[in-house]
């Protein structure tokens, strides 16, 4: 009668022993992470950090990429940094143009709308809008005639310092978009994933500005409407604030995931040379999904 309880007490210990042998680690999930970007040609970078247990997961994350739109983060810190500061409101209202001056040598240049994401705004040159509203358009559209107007609000120059003081030491903001004699000439507003990390990071816990600036920013980012890397796989319960960017052979993501039990991480995932692009999307969208069931299953 005595040989049940041990039966079950063995049985019992097998299937402690299999849920520790299967259960993920971090050092696990980051050679799973880089084998499956891996698969793909071309270069790729990953900050992570769990904003709850201080878990983190860095690859290639001082390597310089092309920012794109991502840079469009830090120009909306320096637009609430600025309106702290008493410089404007963002309830001030600006007529919408669409001539900008080239860093190189001041010539004049126009965006056009077939190469912007968003462009609406195109069709109203002349009205006016809000400084709110333009940088809501550049966040969640990515509009670049909304991002030309804003940087020349607050000078791409203030951008880089803010970010230095923030403690992100590689990200340069030179310019607007689409400067070609800038763009020809090698200068490129650039980024790396460990510097977008410290930024979210940042925003994530109140010291963006205050609180209620940090809280702001990210309500706009909430809504952004291309996801198709960080939440793309992601439960519906899972809130994502993040700013996306890609040109040709490049793709980023960057933002705060929030779980629904309140606890909350820093994803950013970088890319350049890609050769497949669709491809490439789909394996960081799958990385964010991998590091999203590391960490809602970590204390099952």
């Amino acid at each position: 009668m005595t040989i049940y309880p041990k039966i079950f007490l063995l049985l019992g210990s097998l299937f402690l022993l299999s849920a520790c042998s299967n259960r993920m680690t971090l050092n696990k999930l980051q050679d799973n992470i880089k084998s499956k970007l891996a698969e793909q040609p071309g270069d790729f970078a990953v900050a992570f950090k769990d904003l709850s247990t201080g878990e983190t997961i860095l690859i290639n994350e001082q390597q310089y990429f092309h920012a794109a739109s991502t840079m469009k983060t830090p120009v909306m810190i320096e637009v609430y940094k600025q309106a702290a500061a008493g410089a404007f409101s963002l309830n001030d209202s600006f007529v919408l143009k669409n001539e900008f001056k080239s860093i190189v040598d001041s010539s004049v240049f126009s965006l056009k709308a077939s190469d912007d994401s968003e462009k609406e705004l195109y069709q109203h040159l002349g009205e006016k809008r809000s400084l709110y509203n333009l940088v809501y358009e550049m966040i969640i559209r990515s509009s670049n005639l909304a991002t030309n107007m804003v940087i020349e609000l607050v000078n791409a120059r203030q951008v880089t310092q803010t970010m230095r003081q923030l403690g992100a030491s590689h990200i340069q903001v030179l310019r607007g978009v689409e400067d070609s004699k800038a763009f020809d000439k090698g200068f490129n507003n650039v980024t790396t994933a460990g510097d977008l990390q410290v930024i979210f990071e940042k925003m994530a816990t109140g010291e963006i500005v205050d609180s209620a600036s940090s809280q702001a920013m990210i309500n706009i980012l909430l809504n952004q409407q291309f996801n198709e890397i960080i939440p793309a796989r992601l439960p519906s319960t899972v809130k994502v604030a993040h700013k996306t960017g890609n040109i040709m052979h490049v793709q980023h993501d960057s933002g705060i995931v929030f779980l629904p039990d309140g606890r909350k991480y820093v994803l950013v995932l970088l890319s350049k040379n890609l050769q497949k692009e669709d491809q490439a999307i789909k394996a960081m969208a799958e990385v964010s999904e991998m590091i999203y069931k590391y960490v809602s299953n970590r204390d099952k």
